[in-house]
């Protein structure tokens, strides 16, 4: 599982420095300022969360009979495709029925965030 966490977590952060440098280039001037800005948001939290999910797969290493550090790491994963993937949707498209989806995302990063945190305080000394 460590792995494919690792694994995981370096597709997702180079996916999201291609979607950045994408962004800032290609569409640049093709997108209004509300529309970008909402591409960036979800390049942002691509990031943050594949750190987060290179953490999940590092600590996985020691920890491999941890399942709340998988529940965050498969959580990460979630959050990643709804909340990243529906704002890189709506700020292409303007499909704009996608911003209610876009916190289904962001409570997967919750919950994520609060497996791991479970997870460290149950494993760690």
């Amino acid at each position: 599982m460590s792995k494919l966490f690792v694994s995981l977590a370096a597709a997702s952060g180079l996916l999201a420095v291609v979607f950045g440098a994408f962004g800032a280039h290609a569409l640049k001037g093709k997108l209004d300022a509300y529309a970008l800005g909402v591409f960036e948001t979800a390049v942002q939290y691509q990031f943050y969360h594949a750190l987060a999910l290179l953490a999940v797969g590092i600590l996985l290493v020691q920890l491999p009979d941890a399942s709340l550090l998988r529940s965050s790491g498969w959580l990460f994963v979630t959050g990643t495709v709804i909340f990243s993937g529906s704002l890189y949707i709506l700020s292409l498209t303007g499909i704009k029925w996608l911003g209610a989806v876009t916190p289904l995302g962001g409570l997967a990063f919750i919950a994520g965030w609060a497996c791991l945190m479970a997870a460290a305080w149950k494993h760690l000394s």
